[in-house]
């Protein structure tokens, strides 16, 4: 079997940066982490240092490449990348972010790969970041569950602590992975209004990169981002004024905030039965949802 990365260089400089990894293919509610990639690559100066290898890693079927079509031939072709970047800051410091796909196959040998690299650059730390939708009105903070072993992180922003079985992802096994190897390791699942799961919220983006510079000491641009989440915030709370129905299921989950239910009375208890899928997650979403509107209209 041939190897699963490929290093560009001799990068013997790189050792003791922190990591940071942010990949698609699991949840992306409010499109955080595509936000967030597409930022960092716009305003900070990067370098591909590792790129891992497709044809182990990648379903082509299911995310198929991009070729352009130029008149009477292909004129580009365009592989998905799954890599580790060498990234600067503002403040010229450098981190290694891991970005891209979700791999398809192979997520021993992946984790495994991961491992191996962290010690070949004595990495620092890992901080990951993803999201998924959740009863939390947009009038509130974006919500925060904190997982990993760094203590600090976890006592400082962790709002729901769920006892689970959740559909796993391949960051959440390096977290488990790779604190069994004594890394600093913490992860932040952003919980983004479900009612705007499906939009670009660039309020999760924002918090995102918060979580990140709390992590790590990084230093990112945010003007542009913040500017939007101000504008996307008057956006909603507009359409929410014309529509009586958002407008009532807002009320209704501010309404469990006001009482102290908000996210530490979180739907989802400690399970005593096989893993739910992400459909049964939605769906029992779903039924507090309901249960919380029949509350609201009984006291009404």
């Amino acid at each position: 079997m041939s190897k699963l990365y490929r290093v560009y260089g001799e990068r013997t400089e790189l050792k003791g940066l922190p990591l940071v990894a942010m990949l698609s293919g699991f949840t992306d509610s409010g499109s955080t982490i595509s936000q967030l990639s597409e930022h960092f690559f716009a305003h900070l100066d990067n370098e591909l240092l590792i790129r891992f290898d497709n044809d182990q890693l990648l379903d082509y079927r299911s995310r198929r490449p991009v070729l352009y079509f130029e008149k009477d031939h292909i004129e580009s072709y365009e592989p998905n990348t799954l890599g580790i970047y060498l990234v600067q800051d503002e403040a010229e410091q450098s981190f290694l972010l891991l970005e891209g796909y979700e791999p398809d196959f192979k997520w021993e040998a992946f984790t495994e790969a991961i491992i191996e690299i962290a010690k070949d650059f004595e990495i620092s730390s890992l901080t990951w970041v993803h999201s998924i939708p959740f009863p939390i009105p947009h009038t509130r903070p974006i919500g925060i569950t904190v997982s990993g072993n760094r203590a600090d992180m976890i006592d400082r922003f962790s709002e729901w602590k769920p006892q689970t079985q959740v559909p796993g992802n391949i960051v959440h096994m390096l977290e488990y992975r790779l604190s069994a190897e004594s890394l600093p390791v913490v992860g932040f699942v952003l919980l983004v209004p479900h009612y705007l799961a499906d939009n670009e919220v660039p309020a999760a983006a924002l918090s995102g990169l918060e979580l990140i510079t709390a992590a790590t000491g990084l230093v990112f641009p945010s003007d542009e981002i913040r500017e939007r989440a101000n504008k996307f915030a008057a956006k909603v709370d507009a359409q929410v004024e014309e529509n009586q129905e958002l407008s009532k299921l807002v009320a209704t989950l501010e309404q469990t905030y006001q009482s102290g239910t908000g996210p530490s009375r979180a739907p989802i208890g400690k399970p005593s039965a096989p893993t739910p899928s992400a459909d049964q997650i939605a769906d029992e979403l779903e039924k507090y949802l309901s249960s919380i509107r029949r509350n609201s209209e009984d006291s009404e």
